[in-house]
């Protein structure tokens, strides 16, 4: 991949234009000036400026991720708030929002701020989550009127989910002052004990201990209540079981405060996949049933679920080629999302390309209230440029990432990113 300065004027020519914020389809040019959106259509550009050639291709928004790890501050091995923008822009993402299990958490308005600054030297828009808890102990709520101040745009203790109801109430009802959503990793620990996959026949057969869906939808179930009760914005990250599905639909008919995402692996594999015992697919909550898996897709089908998270999780080569038992939970995620979800959702689902494409971009924004109208004149420009119809192999020469673990080598995907453009700068695909 490389990164480049854009020119002062730029003119995306002969693409189509997709723009999931308003739903509509147009053939044409984006004339940038600036980094600017400065025409949209027919448009009136000098003559001197440099050309993209889109034919075939689609321009559409830059995607928005809201669940990301980039591991800075603390381990910076695995991950830093650089190299985790060069893997968003590498996958079409221009905008991200980093998770607060970081090594000190990001759990004072100090450590926001500190995110906030650093991100300034980066190519992508970064916002910090921050911690409903100091030191995520579940215990003590954190200063988060003064860390919504400096930059925090919703609050979790994700990875450590909040296990006392009594906290999880006050976390919420301290959240509607702010009105920010409140996202809590939804696994009740006792039910999941020492899990490391779905607990079903696949698990039974490979002699590892199982995490049951009922781990997943009892913690759903619960918060569901609580944010009813609270009146709070309550987000819920990486849904993984037809239960939770199940649990998340019925409120949403009385409680338009309710959110919640998917990721892609979680639409794109089965508990099937792993029994090779591959270490890149030991994920919390773990990959479940396929029964699950078309629940998922479904639930996006239908908007109980609202948009996809990559929940980026960088791990070393240590932490992964290890024994099953032992291995980090967790894998990368942004550079092969698009092909991933595209292949799922639109080849072998049939869903709409620009409904995938709402799912990436403008409902992601709308969440944590981001811009949307991302094509409006005088915006600055957050553009991916892609070509939707192209099948190919994800290899790691793919990955932009400090961390390689992705379970996705190999895999056939359809659909890739060629272009991404954020704050002014452009970044190609080289292979």
């Amino acid at each position: 991949m490389k990164i480049e300065k854009m020119a002062k004027n730029l003119i995306l020519k002969n693409g189509t234009i997709m723009d999931p914020f308003h739903g509509k389809t147009i053939s044409g040019d984006i004339w940038l000036k600036d980094g600017k959106i400065a025409g949209v259509g027919k448009v009136d550009a000098p003559k001197d400026s440099l050309t993209i050639d889109c034919s075939g291709k689609v321009i559409t928004h830059g995607f928005c991720d809201i669940h990301v790890h980039f591991r800075e501050p603390g381990r910076e091995d695995k991950e830093t708030l650089i190299t985790g923008s060069h893997s968003a822009m590498a996958g079409g993402f221009t905008r991200v929002c980093v998770m607060p299990n970081t090594n000190p958490p990001l759990d004072t308005p100090e450590s926001i701020n500190f995110i906030r600054e650093k991100a300034e030297e980066c190519p992508i828009y970064i916002h910090p989550i921050g911690a409903v808890t100091k030191s995520q102990n579940g215990n003590d709520l954190t200063e988060m009127g003064l860390m919504h101040n400096e930059g925090a745009v919703a609050f979790s203790d994700d990875g450590l989910p909040i296990q006392n109801g009594a906290m999880m109430r006050i976390a919420l009802e301290y959240a509607t002052m702010i009105d920010v959503p409140v996202i809590n990793h939804a696994e009740d620990e006792c039910l999941r004990a020492e899990g490391l996959m779905h607990e079903g026949i696949i698990s039974t057969q490979l002699g590892l201990p199982g995490n049951p869906d009922l781990a997943e939808s009892a913690m759903v179930y619960r918060d569901l209540e609580l944010a009813q009760f609270t009146g709070a914005r309550l987000h819920i990250p990486h849904v993984s079981s037809m239960k939770a599905v199940h649990h998340i639909r019925e409120m949403k008919i009385k409680n338009e405060k309710i959110t919640a995402e998917v990721t892609p692996h979680h639409l794109f594999f089965n508990d099937e996949a792993l029994t090779s015992y591959n270490t890149n697919l030991k994920v919390a909550p773990p990959v479940r049933t396929e029964s699950d898996r078309k629940a998922l897709i479904d639930a996006l089908k239908d908007g109980t679920i609202d948009c996809i998270a990559t929940d980026h999780a960088p791990h070393t080569i240590e932490d992964k080629e290890t024994t099953f038992d032992l291995a980090s939970f967790g894998m990368i995620g942004l550079e092969s999302c698009f092909g991933a979800v595209n292949k799922v959702l639109v080849h072998d689902e049939g869903l709409e390309l620009g409904n995938v494409l709402k799912l990436l971009s403008s409902n992601p924004r709308a969440i944590m209230g981001f811009e949307q109208d991302l094509f409006s004149e005088g915006t600055d420009a957050e553009i991916t440029i892609l070509d939707p119809d192209v099948e190919w192999s994800f290899e790691k020469v793919h990955v932009q990432s400090r961390s390689i673990n992705s379970p996705y080598y190999g895999e056939i995907l359809k659909g890739k990113v060629e272009y991404t453009i954020s704050r002014g700068q452009i970044t190609t695909q080289l292979s």
